[in-house]
């Protein structure tokens, strides 16, 4: 049953890593590829190199992954070289079928929903254990040996990719490009971490005991105490714990001001909620 299972959650990998490719190619190939404007990373200079050279995009994505992807095998697993390989096949693929296509000629429009169609595609390969561009493979190699951040590194090489696309294309493209991967980045940050709206919340107080029974009667939630030492008196103190939807926070923020108005609440963000929520009975 383990085996079936395992195979299933494979093969579901494959199918999300293929319409991410797909997505993916769409958006190169209909939107930044024909106005000029480029990604970042390997995918970058592939489309640099094949306005140059007249070269088929498709074909070079690949290429010039292929010894990152190698690189990566030891590092990374036999698994996610298998399931990267198949995601530049299929947007080798996607990019050449989607070539003939041009969504929109206006600049703004193709670096938005560029962006938006981009960072939705490379998230979904990202969240199913895959990758479409080497630097970032590189990137965690050259990060342990000399000590920088993933993120710097990265950084540091998209600078010269936009600049070398601002001598090819011009600054005004090199500049939309630039935008195209700020908006790609928080689209796959959102992919990634999810769009759930739930924020986590801790409530210091002198009365944690009255609160948090006003917020099971009155909001019907699970909350947990935990045990903390004041910083100043070193005295013990009851933490409130929960996590809540955004539209439950005001309500909660209104009851605990009830009580005790000089309550300490910190409120996070939290991207992703995975159990159940438990009632009161």
């Amino acid at each position: 049953m383990t085996k079936k299972n395992n195979l299933a959650k494979f093969l579901w990998k494959l199918i999300l890593i293929t319409v991410g490719a797909v997505v993916t190619g769409f958006g190169l190939a209909s939107f930044l590829a024909p106005n000029d404007i480029i990604d970042g990373g390997v995918i970058g200079v592939s489309m640099i190199l094949s306005n140059v050279f007249k070269l088929n995009l498709g074909l070079l994505i690949i290429i010039l992954n292929l010894p990152f992807i190698l690189m990566a095998w030891k590092k990374m697993g036999t698994k996610f070289v298998i399931l990267t390989g198949y995601a530049n096949i299929v947007l080798a693929l996607s990019t050449n079928y989607f070539h003939s296509f041009k969504a929109t000629g206006d600049l703004l429009l193709a670096t938005v929903f560029g962006g938006i169609i981009l960072g939705v595609g490379v998230g979904t390969i990202l969240k199913n254990e895959a990758s479409l561009d080497g630097t970032e493979m590189l990137s965690l190699i050259i990060s342990k040996k000399f000590g920088f951040s993933v993120g710097e590194f990265i950084l540091f090489i998209n600078v010269f990719i936009y600049a070398a696309a601002g001598l090819v294309f011009g600054w005004e493209s090199a500049m939309y490009s630039v935008m195209t991967y700020f908006i790609v980045s928080k689209v796959i940050d959102s992919v990634m971490e999810g769009f759930n709206s739930s924020k986590s919340v801790r409530i210091i107080s002198d009365n944690a005991g009255e609160i948090g029974d006003a917020l099971i009667e009155r909001l019907d939630i699970s909350i947990t105490y935990l045990q903390g030492i004041g910083g100043y008196t070193g005295q013990d103190k009851d933490l409130i714990y929960c996590v809540i939807s955004r539209l439950e926070l005001p309500k909660m923020l209104e009851i605990v001001k009830e009580i005790d108005n000089k309550a300490f609440v910190p409120v996070v963000d939290v991207h992703e909620v995975y159990g159940g929520r438990l009632r009161r009975k």
